[in-house]
């Protein structure tokens, strides 16, 4: 089988298209052709870097307002890629209109990342009298794909927002065998870097913990929070690390006193699980977040990680310093954890699944 993998928003490296999903058809013996913004993220062509079977070709990112020209782009790339391949897997719901009433395409996928009308409001580059009819064309693009492609969810949560069953591939990470125990001395969160994931909060635990704790984020920031971090960066109130690949990223989980996830009441999050809590259980540490899902449930179910109230940066770091300070507690949450994604929340059960699913689709 050969997939032609779309992204023109998210990083060529992102965690769940890149690390996951494609490497599982890799492993399974099919071919991937890979669309993305390689150039706008500096990010080398897998076929420039060795990997077998995996073709890169570099597309204009859509971000802010500069969204058409991308799209047009993305439009022309797939006309040109997908005759011949088996089957178009798109990640992103700008391609959902962007892709529309093309010819000679094989059987089109859209991975549902995440509530698309939701994050209408979230988008800082969206004035906020236009985010009413952003909504309403999210909507239309949901309701679009549901009659005219197949649907991979990311979440149980999603299900409400079409009127079929779809099937999902929940977003679990790979889960190592054996992680070092947590140590005492830095926490650090894995992500994007915007002011609903709880940026500005982490950079007040980080001002808050400064000389006791010290606090490491992972990621690109978007253009709101971008200064803010650098700043803080600047003044020593956290490290600022930029995005790393997603290898590098966990490599710097494990070993840390705990990870952050500090999401805003958002709806967007309220239908989706925070995967970070995930990560961080499956890379043997605790975690301190907010009550998004599934925090409150992995809490009550395995006692993995503490959550703190929304919007409480110093709630947040009294939890932390309360793991630094109890290492039976730290090392226990961490073991539990570990042992939990283990079981529970590993890719390497969940890939068959979404490997088996795109071969039907492709037949």
């Amino acid at each position: 089988m050969h997939v032609l993998v779309v992204t023109v928003v998210h990083n060529p490296s992102d965690a769940r298209i890149r690390f996951r999903q494609i490497r599982a058809l890799l492993e399974a013996g099919h071919q991937v052709t890979y669309l993305a913004p390689f150039e706008r993220f500096g990010t080398p062509l897998p076929q420039d870097e060795g990997v077998e079977n995996l073709t890169g070709v570099s597309i204009p990112r859509a971000e802010g307002r500069k969204r058409v020209g991308a799209l047009q782009a993305a439009r022309a790339a797939v006309a040109e890629h997908a005759p011949g391949k088996d089957i178009v897997l798109m990640h992103d719901p700008e391609l959902v209109l962007a892709v529309a009433r093309l010819k000679n395409l094989p059987p089109v996928v859209w991975d549902v990342h995440e509530d698309t009308a939701a994050t209408m409001t979230l988008k800082p580059w969206l004035p906020k009298p236009l985010r009413p009819l952003g909504v309403r064309l999210a909507k239309y693009i949901e309701r679009y794909a549901e009659q005219h492609y197949h649907l991979i969810l990311a979440d149980d949560g999603y299900r409400e927002l079409f009127r079929g069953e779809h099937p999902v591939v929940p977003n679990t990470t790979y889960v190592p065998e054996d992680v070092p125990e947590p140590g005492d001395e830095r926490v650090i969160y894995v992500g994007h870097l915007t002011r609903a994931r709880g940026t500005e909060e982490m950079i007040e635990v980080g001002r808050l913990l400064r000389g006791k704790v010290r606090v490491e984020l992972v990621g690109d920031a978007d253009g709101e929070m971008k200064p803010l971090v650098q700043r803080a960066h600047d003044e020593g109130a956290v490290v600022w690390h930029g995005f790393l690949p997603n290898k590098q990223a966990l490599e710097l989980v494990q070993g840390s006193l705990a990870g952050l996830s500090l999401r805003h009441d958002e709806a967007n999050y309220r239908n989706s699980w925070a995967t970070k809590v995930i990560e961080y259980m499956a890379h043997g540490v605790p975690w301190v977040s907010t009550p998004t899902p599934p925090a409150p449930e992995l809490a009550e179910k395995f006692e993995a990680g503490i959550v703190t109230p929304f919007d409480d940066p110093k709630a947040a770091a009294e939890a932390v310093l309360r793991l630094r300070d109890d290492a039976e507690l730290r090392v226990g949450m961490a073991k539990r954890g570990h042992d939990a994604a283990l079981a529970e929340y590993n890719w390497r059960v969940d890939e068959k699944a979404f490997v088996a699913q795109l071969e039907t689709w492709a037949r």
